[in-house]
């Protein structure tokens, strides 16, 4: 579970640099996903997911 909060607080921080850093282009990508189609968004998601769970595994598996 710490390793969870842990990964957790470091998406947090990532994402708030990137909002303190490139606010404008932080909201530019908000509108531009507000109009990319709900299936697209879904796949993305889907594929995202896999490649985190696929880097999470191939990490645990080098240590």
């Amino acid at each position: 579970m710490s390793v969870f909060l842990v990964a957790l607080g470091l998406v947090l921080v990532i994402e708030g640099l990137v909002f303190a850093a490139f606010p404008a282009a932080s909201r530019r990508a908000a509108m531009v996903i507000l109009e990319t189609p709900e299936p697209t968004l879904r796949t993305v998601g889907v594929i995202g997911a896999a490649l985190g769970v696929g880097l999470i595994w191939l990490l645990r598996l080098l240590s």
